[in-house]
């Protein structure tokens, strides 16, 4: 949008150029992203224990995680809680994706309907709240299986 002020009178001319420039400095602001634990179950297929998971981690908490560790539920076709574990991701540096596997022995992938993050049981890093690991949580799926809180 082109504005001409040449013809308005000085005081209206300095009032609409403040809002513009305010408007323009609002947009050329940015909000910084919010802490994130982005965890995407990236797969399920079978092998010969059982049932391997794939999940793809981001860690943007802000800080590196010493340990990351989350109980699950699995859920079976019928919607009944099949059995409750715990994933042990280990380090996760700041910044950093990383791809972790579990083996669940016993467990049939096609019958697992639901896993539920039930909890975050570590949750350690430099300058990082107990707490941050659950409450940043960003559950995303690629499969057919729902995935969440």
């Amino acid at each position: 949008m082109k504005l001409r002020m040449t013809n308005m009178p000085p005081p209206i001319a300095l009032c609409i150029a403040a809002l513009l420039g305010c408007h323009s400095l609002a947009h050329a602001q940015e909000t910084p992203a919010a802490p994130a634990l982005t965890l995407e179950l990236n797969g399920a297929e079978p092998s010969d224990k059982g049932c391997r998971l794939t999940f793809v981690v981001n860690n943007a908490l802000g800080g590196e995680l010493s340990r990351a560790s989350f109980e699950i539920a699995l859920f079976d076709d019928h919607g009944a809680v099949d059995r409750i574990t715990v994933l042990d991701f280990k380090e996760l540096p700041a910044g950093k994706t990383k791809v972790s596997r579990f083996d669940l022995p016993r467990t049939d992938c096609a019958k697992i309907s639901r896993v539920l993050v039930n909890t975050a049981t570590n949750c350690s890093g430099e300058g990082i709240a107990p707490e941050a690991c659950l409450r940043a949580l960003k559950p995303e799926t690629r499969t057919n299986i729902k995935f969440g809180l």
